[in-house]
């Protein structure tokens, strides 16, 4: 049923998500904790993620991603689905191995609060309109990775004025800011809008010319 190559890609997930909650939570909770070098952690670690598992699994990392993706059929059903279970195990693994680190857990918080939720819907949107340009241009892993790194980079700056910045469910859950109507939902509404805006007005379009000599190969 799930070859190597299927286990590979769900792993890849995993630990990539894994990772990223690992590089949030020990800069957020540090010395250094503010929004700037948390959103520099964060996008360094999406763009080095990206290189190692770009070509295992599309180096997604986030349910918001994800669904976004899915939503612009860039991925089939079962598939967004199974990532979206991988990415959420990935960043609660982070927690429990990050507070084995420290010595201490804390408890699930938050409430909503419409302000967070524009604010991780904008931050998120940002994030997917740089992600959008690398799915529909097709860009190279490095150059994606670059692209990634750097949309996520100013998107947690931008969401940060309102919110934690995380941009992604399955952090919120490693950090255990796991509210529905904001953590969940803003990163989902922002990465849905931005795709298909994205690919709606912004993406590539085939000309006739081009259409045809790919009918003739």
């Amino acid at each position: 049923m799930f070859g190597r190559k299927k286990i590979a890609m769900i792993v890849a997930e995993f630990l990539g998500t894994g990772a990223l909650t690992l590089a949030v939570l020990g800069v957020s909770k540090s010395t250094i904790g503010i929004p700037y070098f948390v959103a520099i952690a964060a996008g360094l670690t999406i763009a080095v993620m990206t290189l190692v598992f770009g070509n295992v699994s599309g180096a997604q990392f986030n349910p918001a991603i994800t669904i976004g993706l899915w939503s612009a059929r860039r991925i089939k059903t079962l598939p967004a689905v199974v990532y979206v279970a991988a990415q959420v195990l990935g960043g609660g693994a982070a927690y429990l191995l990050y507070t084995y680190f420290i010595g201490q857990h804390w408890k699930n918080s938050g409430h909503f609060e419409g302000h967070v939720l524009a604010a991780e819907a904008v931050g998120t949107f940002v994030f997917s309109l740089a992600w959008a340009a690398a799915v529909y241009k097709k860009f190279g892993e490095t150059k994606a990775a670059a692209a990634v790194g750097a949309g996520l980079t100013l998107g947690v700056i931008v969401a940060s004025a309102a919110s934690a910045g995380f941009l992604n469910p399955a952090v919120a859950f490693g950090a255990r800011s796991w509210v529905w109507g904001t953590y969940v939902l803003g990163p989902i509404l922002g990465s849905i809008i931005g795709f298909n805006l994205y690919g709606l007005l912004f993406a590539p379009v085939e000309t006739e010319e081009t259409t045809s000599s790919k009918k003739k190969k």
